[in-house]
C-alpha cells in the first residue's frame, strides 16, 4: 500500500494569493500527492486567510494543472458550506475542530468521503467519531514547532485500526520517516518556500521543496521495504 504525502501549504501564502501558483507547483514537483489549505481560520476581510470562492476555484485550477489533489481543512460551518459544493475527494479535520466543533465534524463525516482527522488536542483513550468507517486518524502534537522531547505517546505502530498516519509539526523530516518505519501511510508536513519568513509561525517548522522531495523519496523506499518484509513474515 502506497503512502500519501500531504504538503500542508496552509497559510504559508502569507495572504498573497499570487504565491499559490509557485507553492502548488513546487509541492507537485516535490512529489506531494495532496496540496492542503485551511478554510475558515483567520479568514476575516482584513485577515491573512480570507479565501473566497474565487480563490478556491483558483486553487483547484492550479492543482489540476500541476496534477496534484487539492484538500482543505474545514474549520467552520461557513467554510463547510463554501467547500462542499466543489465535491472534492477528501476532507481534513484539524485538531482544534475535533474539540470545538464536534457537530460539524459529524456532518462532514456523514458525507462518507475519506476524511483525515488530527488528534493533537484529544486526551481521551477512546477515539472520537469511531462509528464512521471513512475516518482515518492522524497522530499529532499541537505544538508549533514540536520538539522531539515532546513526542509523548508517539505510536510504536501505525495501522488503520489505530493511527493511519501523522501530522508532523517537528523540525525536519526524521520523525516522519520514523512514522513510516512504524507503518504510517499518510504523512502531512508543512510546506514553504522560505523558512525564515516570520509572517506566521508555520514557516519555521515547514519543509523546503528539496527537503520535501527527499522525504518522499526516502519514505517511499522505506515503505516498499516494509511491504516486502511484511509479505515475507
Amino acid at each position: 500500500m502506497k503512502i500519501n504525502f500531504i504538503a500542508e501549504i496552509g497559510m504559508n501564502h502569507n495572504g498573497n494569493f499570487g504565491l499559490l501558483y509557485e507553492l502548488i507547483k513546487q509541492a507537485s514537483l516535490s512529489g506531494a500527492h495532496i496540496a492542503k489549505f485551511q478554510l475558515g481560520w483567520r479568514d476575516g476581510e482584513d485577515e491573512i486567510n480570507n479565501i473566497d470562492d474565487k480563490t478556491i476555484e483558483l486553487i483547484i485550477k492550479i492543482c489540476k494543472y500541476y496534477e496534484i489533489e487539492p484538500m482543505f481543512s474545514v474549520i467552520s460551518e461557513n467554510a463547510y458550506e463554501m467547500i462542499k459544493k466543489y465535491n472534492l475527494k477528501k476532507y481534513k479535520i484539524a485538531s482544534r475542530t475535533v474539540i470545538e466543533k464536534p457537530d460539524l465534524v459529524k456532518k462532514i463525516l456523514s458525507e462518507g468521503k475519506e476524511t483525515f482527522v488530527s488528534l493533537g488536542m484529544w486526551n481521551k483513550e477512546d477515539k472520537p467519531f469511531a462509528s464512521f468507517s471513512n475516518i482515518k486518524y492522524l497522530w499529532c502534537k499541537s505544538l508549533y514547532p514540536t520538539a522531539v522531547w515532546d513526542l509523548n505517546g508517539f505510536p510504536k505502530e501505525f495501522s488503520i485500526e489505530t493511527y493511519y498516519g501523522i501530522s508532523d509539526h517537528t523540525i525536519g523530516y526524521e520523525v516522519s520517516l520514523l512514522a513510516i518505519a512504524r507503518g504510517a501511510k499518510v504523512i502531512e508536513k508543512h510546506f514553504t518556500l522560505d523558512k525564515s519568513d516570520t509572517t506566521i509561525r508555520d514557516h519555521a517548522l515547514s519543509l523546503l521543496p528539496h527537503e520535501f522531495k527527499m522525504l518522499v523519496e526516502l519514505g517511499t523506499a522505506m515503505n516498499k521495504i516494509n511491504e516486502v518484509l511484511k509479505n515475507k513474515n
